[in-house]
């Protein structure tokens, strides 16, 4: 069955937000590609996420609400903090020691002892994170190792009969997300993205 696909708006962010409450995973505009969301707590949903992605174990990143999500979520060292005032929201994802006992899914971190986390700079993204919890999944939205959709309509076809639910915020022309992983007191650039990091800011 086909998935249906609503414009972004406060009827398609209630649609959205029940979904993720049920253990669904729904496709969603970010500021730079459209992402798979589902409740992050969850090992069924994440489960579900996985399979839908056809997705190696490697980690799934999270988008939050607020910094300070984040920093509930991840071990942000003051080098990770100065990159999150400088660039949040926005599109820099840090990945950071995740934090135990936070509630999230095993599943998330795949063992690596880290996690991806960011703020992004979509006001839809952020009212579902906060509709949710705090925390969606921020992965994109397409199979594993296929082109990122930026477009409803690419999202369908990539995922449409495994989907229930895609909200159509339009196409989008950004970038993937810059990649930077904050740990032991250095800082490493793993993806180019949308955000440049300046020399100066690769100091932990």
């Amino acid at each position: 069955m086909a998935a249906k696909v609503m414009k972004a708006g406060p009827k398609a962010l209630a649609a959205a937000a029940q979904s993720v409450r049920s253990g669904d995973v729904v496709a969603v505009p970010t500021d730079t590609v459209y992402g798979l969301a589902c409740d992050p707590c969850s090992d069924s949903a994440v489960e579900k996420l996985f399979r839908l992605k056809n997705r190696e174990k490697k980690p799934v990143p999270v988008l939050c609400s607020s910094p300070g999500v984040a920093r509930r979520l991840v071990d942000l060292s003051p080098a990770a903090n100065r990159l999150a005032e400088g660039h949040w929201p926005g599109a820099l994802t840090i990945v950071a020691p995740i934090k135990r006992g936070n509630g999230l899914s095993r599943l998330l971190d795949q063992g690596s002892g880290t996690l991806g986390v960011r703020v992004p700079a979509s006001e839809f993204c952020v009212s579902l994170a906060s509709e949710v919890g705090g925390a969606v999944t921020g992965t994109s939205a397409n199979v594993s190792g296929a082109a990122s959709s930026r477009s409803a309509a690419e999202v369908v076809q990539s995922l449409g009969s495994k989907l229930t639910l895609v909200v159509d915020g339009g196409t989008l022309s950004a970038k993937e997300s810059t990649v930077v992983k904050v740990t032991d007191g250095a800082v490493e650039v793993l993806r180019e993205g949308s955000v440049r990091i300046q020399a100066g800011e690769l100091k932990a």
